[in-house]
């Protein structure tokens, strides 16, 4: 990865601020197709977009990411092994020495599959669960997967394929479970990758059944603070304010450090941003993704000094940072207000000053499939 060398010594956490000469993760969604309807899918998944990428064109972006050293690139979509290209991609990307994290609901890998992605290097694997068993599980991602994903942890166990990851949506419902998945993982000898849900794409409609009670966020919060080998991603730096910071940046990294690929090539801000105030260009465009990332006016204004707003007069910003941009923006909040989630209570009172018929930002696009599977009523 390359990274420009500032003229004057900087905390580490500043420079990530003004942005970097290429993104440390890089998010693609290679596909919006999806053979499940997960209820808080954060893109609505289900159908191809007949304008995805084509396999060259993809090739061509994978060119990109090893001509700026993109350190690895996180894959996902809808679900990335329905490409029938999926793996000319794969191995396309591993031979230009560029890694692949890819997240997948494992319905697609068989003992076949796992004893090929044994086989290569530079590939991370996240399986997607949201509960320990499978009632919790099946509420928020259909009857059937969390068997599915199930077998393919076994398959890639059986395959030798080593420490993959299990990767989990905190929601009400499997916040009393952490344990119980952290044992998971320990029994497939895998690490555990905890994210926060947000209120996009079909993630808006059940955000209010899902998302942590105030307590929840407590008890996660004191939870991670004693494992720190667990995995975030940053999903939680809005919770640093209860204490000491969590391992991480704990700081938003959208347009500075991360940055997301949807399957048409638009580039966004943050990968649960997909909506058209932050839409910074498209790799289709002339220059690339290279260009995009270097000179869009999005990006520049992202990586400047950015007001704390509402937050300015809290003790606990420096922590913080004021939260989650998603969060706020499609709960309709100001990206300089609080957090929803505030663990403070401030997101709580802004939301109730809204009022509940404030209008809320829509998806830009829907690739639902006409039936859909419903939240349960467990929990």
């Amino acid at each position: 990865m390359s990274v420009d060398v500032p003229t004057q010594p900087l905390v580490l956490k500043d420079r990530f601020k003004q942005g970097l000469a290429a993104p440390i993760c890089l998010t693609w969604e290679l596909t919006y197709a999806c053979n499940l309807a997960c209820v808080h899918c954060l893109s609505s998944s289900g159908r191809r977009d007949p304008n995805e990428l084509t396999t060259a064109e993809a090739m061509g972006v994978i060119d990109e990411m090893a001509a700026l050293q993109v350190f690895y690139v996180n894959v996902g979509g809808g679900e990335p092994m329905v490409r029938a290209d999926f793996f000319d991609l794969l191995s396309y990307a591993v031979g230009r020495k560029v890694g692949v994290k890819f997240s997948t609901n494992g319905t697609r890998i068989s003992a076949p599959r796992a004893q090929q992605l044994a086989a290569m290097d530079y590939v991370d694997i996240q399986i997607s669960v949201d509960g320990a068993d499978a009632p919790t599980n099946d509420a928020v991602r259909g009857e059937g997967s969390f068997a599915a994903a199930r077998r393919a942890m076994d398959n890639l166990a059986a395959a030798g394929f080593g420490q993959f990851k299990i990767s989990v949506v905190m929601t009400r419902q499997n916040v009393p479970q952490l344990d119980a998945l952290a044992g998971l993982a320990e029994h497939y000898g895998a690490q555990l990758r905890l994210t926060r849900l947000r209120p996009s794409g079909r993630g808006a409609d059940t955000w209010e059944q899902l998302h942590p009670t105030a307590a929840q966020q407590r008890d996660l919060y004191h939870w991670l603070i004693d494992r720190p080998d667990v995995l975030t991603g940053d999903s939680f730096f809005h919770l640093s304010a209860l204490g000491d910071p969590l391992e991480g940046l704990n700081l938003c990294g959208a347009g500075r450090v991360v940055c997301l690929i949807d399957p048409v090539g638009d580039v966004y801000a943050c990968p649960f941003v997909i909506h058209d105030e932050f839409l910074a260009g498209s790799v289709r465009d002339r220059g690339g993704f290279a260009e995009v990332w270097a000179h869009s006016p999005l990006f520049e204004e992202l990586r400047s000094p950015q007001s704390a707003g509402a937050c300015a007069s809290c003790g606990s910003f420096d922590a913080c940072q004021g939260g989650c941009m998603a969060a706020k923006f499609f709960t309709g909040l100001p990206l300089d207000g609080p957090d929803p989630e505030c663990v403070l209570g401030h997101g709580e009172t802004a939301l109730a000053a809204l009022g509940a018929h404030a209008p809320l930002p829509s998806v830009r696009t829907d690739h639902s499939r006409a039936v859909q599977v419903r939240l349960g009523r467990k929990g």
